[in-house]
Order: structure tokens, then C-alpha cells, then sequence
């Protein structure tokens, strides 16, 4: 039997559809606006199952216990710090386990760029599942609007309730970007970090890792849109920029600190990626 609410201590706040309808037709609110969110704690039982799917996008966020989402046929296990994404008007089921039933936050979503953010997390049917690396982060965002929500669901409720809604979702994005601890490109990113003062080959820090070097610059790419040695450039010029601005320095001190024995080439490598000389950037008005 479907069991979609009634858990002890459940926390959950449904906005009015006729106040989503309005929400939706305002010029901030209609990008994004959450239509309900809330708290389930040990869900013992909890089954919802919706075979036409659902109006809103859902989020839901695993903090403890277990369960599943069922999307097109195919059922995915939902662990403790996962967060399942599943799309607006998809038919769909979920549940908790039965040993250990789910915790879950969750939200559902509504607006105009919710194709844009479901594009930045990358969520898909085969893949509805992303590993949180900051589940405290992501679930204070959902407990900001469920506490909202409490309160109020005013229009100056609903568009901030908004904001911290797209805050959760590029949060979840750049969550399943991020590697996890110990992964190759993980313990690849920190090698480069720990030598922004230094240079590497792409080939040996493949083989630091365990990968092969196609394999690694194909990670890179997925992560940061460039390759690996894009990627420590732009870590060795975060470094300049913040010389530049919290030193005296000059410039050819400022190479030397960020692996440049040659001071002209590093201000080319600069100005290539700045568009202005590391002089010209110093002397620009900041803040």
C-alpha cells in the first residue's frame, strides 16, 4: 500500500497551486519556484508511485537508512549522502527500504530554467543518482526552505525560497563534478595543487595515479573543461593574481613563485589569459 506521508516528527509545506500559478507568471519566480519541500525521518514505509509522472521536478536528498527511485524501468538505489533527481513529467516510483528506512529532504521544483540546471547536475534517467561531498551544505539549504515555507508562502517567500533553491541545485552540480576522495583525478588535482610552484608531465602524473595519460586528460576535460596542464596554468595564475594583489612582489618575483623562471614568458601566459599585463592588472582599481 502507497504510503506518501505521516512519519513522526515530518516536517512538510505544500504551496497553493493557485499561488504557484502567480508565482510562475512574475518575472523572477517564473524561472524557479518550489511548489512543496519538506522532511521525512526514518520513513518506515514510505512508497510513492506516480506512472504519468509529476508536474514539478523532484529533489530528493538522502541523510540517513536507505530506499530507491524507479525511472524507466530501471531501479536505483539511494544511499545515505546521494541526492535523486528525477524529471518533470516522468513516470516514476520511490521508496524507503524496509530494514532501514530513508531520511530524506526533498524538494519539487517548477520554472522555466529547471532544463538548464538539469543540465548543469547532469542528472538522466540512467543516471539519477549524485554523490553529495557537502550533504551539510545541501541539506541547511533545504531545511532554509522548509523553514520558509513554515512561515509564510507570501510572494517575497516564494522568491526567496527561489534563491536558495538554485543555490541547492548548482550546489548538487558542482557536487557531481567534484571527484571523489582518492579517485584518480582527485589525488591528480592535488598533486598539481601542491606543485603550483613547479612542472609536471602529463604522462608520469598519469602514472603517479594508475591511469594512462588519455585517460587522465579525458577526466580533466570532464571536470574542468580543459586539459591537465590548462588545469595547473590556471592554478599557477590564481596563485599570480593573488601575489599581485597582497604583495610587493614584482613581477619576475611573482614568476618565480609560481614556477616561471623566465619572467617574460609568464607575463605572455598571463596576458593571454587576463587580456592585460600582470603590471596593468596590479594597477587596476579592485573591490
Amino acid at each position: 500500500m502507497e504510503r506518501r506521508e505521516g512519519f513522526e516528527h515530518q516536517r512538510l509545506c505544500v504551496v497553493p497551486r493557485p499561488l504557484v500559478d502567480q508565482a510562475l507568471a512574475r518575472p523572477v519566480t517564473r524561472r524557479l519556484v518550489v511548489t512543496d519541500a519538506g522532511l521525512f525521518p526514518a520513513a518506515e514505509g514510505h512508497l510513492r508511485r506516480r506512472p504519468r509522472g509529476a508536474a514539478e521536478a523532484i529533489v530528493i536528498v538522502c541523510v540517513d537508512g536507505g530506499g530507491w527511485v524507479e525511472l524507466g524501468g530501471a531501479r536505483t538505489r539511494v544511499a545515505a549522502g546521494t541526492a535523486a533527481l528525477i524529471p518533470a513529467g516522468t513516470p516514476h516510483a520511490y521508496g524507503a527500504d524496509d530494514g532501514r528506512p530513508w531520511t530524506i529532504w526533498w524538494c519539487h521544483l517548477r520554472g522555466s530554467d529547471l532544463g538548464d540546471l538539469w543540465d548543469a547536475v547532469g542528472a538522466s534517467l540512467e543516471r539519477p543518482i549524485v554523490s553529495l561531498h557537502a550533504v551539510d551544505r545541501v541539506t541547511a539549504l533545504l531545511d532554509e526552505i522548509v523553514s520558509g515555507l513554515e512561515r509564510d508562502q507570501s510572494p517575497a517567500r516564494l522568491l526567496a525560497t527561489a534563491g536558495i533553491a538554485w543555490r541547492l541545485m548548482t550546489q548538487i552540480a558542482v557536487d557531481r563534478r567534484l571527484p571523489e576522495l582518492g579517485e584518480p583525478l582527485e589525488r591528480a588535482m592535488r598533486y598539481l595543487e601542491e606543485r603550483v610552484d613547479g612542472s609536471i608531465r602529463v604522462g608520469e602524473l598519469a602514472r603517479l595515479v594508475g591511469v594512462s595519460a588519455s585517460h587522465l586528460g579525458a577526466l580533466f576535460r570532464e571536470a574542468t573543461g580543459g586539459g591537465v596542464l590548462a588545469h595547473h596554468t590556471a592554478l599557477k595564475m590564481a596563485r599570480a593574481r593573488r601575489l599581485l594583489d597582497t604583495t610587493r612582489l614584482n613581477v619576475a618575483e611573482v614568476a618565480r613563485e609560481v614556477g616561471y623562471a623566465d619572467q617574460f614568458y609568464f607575463s605572455r601566459q598571463f596576458r593571454r589569459m587576463h587580456g592585460l599585463s600582470p603590471t596593468a592588472y596590479r594597477e587596476q582599481r579592485k573591490g
